[in-house]
């Protein structure tokens, strides 16, 4: 179940990717002595499972459809494509053209990587 209270775990995960940042860039001006930038691999940091529910719940909370679908994407590489390819039974392809940018996957497809990534669909009342 991918429910994380947002609060916690998601402050825990950001303060743990700016600190990674912040080292990973003073490492690089030492060696150099100049800073240079590398593209950010939101991949690289779902390392667990709460990490996982705390990324999708915050995008899933705030937003829209085609960020839900490329967050998902995100947490398919960092479990590995591979993997989600057997267990949903969609190649390889299909799933990196189904959950990039811009894409229209259909509602099977996502369930079926929801479920290969161990997550599921839950609807609580909003309270107004």
């Amino acid at each position: 179940m991918f429910f994380i209270e947002k609060t916690t775990e998601f402050d825990k995960w950001l303060r743990k990717l700016k600190d990674l940042k912040a080292k990973g860039n003073l490492e690089k001006i030492k060696k150099t002595g100049e800073m240079k930038t590398s593209k950010f691999e939101i991949a690289d940091y779902l390392d667990s499972k709460e990490m996982i529910a705390a990324y999708l719940n915050t995008v899933l909370e705030e937003g829209n459809e085609e960020d839900v679908i490329i967050a998902i994407g995100h947490i398919a590489k960092a479990i590995g494509m591979t993997k989600i390819s057997e267990e949903t039974g969609l190649s390889r392809t299909s799933l990196y053209k189904a959950l990039s940018n811009g894409a229209k996957p259909q509602f099977a497809t996502i369930m079926k990587v929801l479920k290969a990534i161990g997550g599921h669909i839950k609807v609580d009342p909003v309270s107004t």
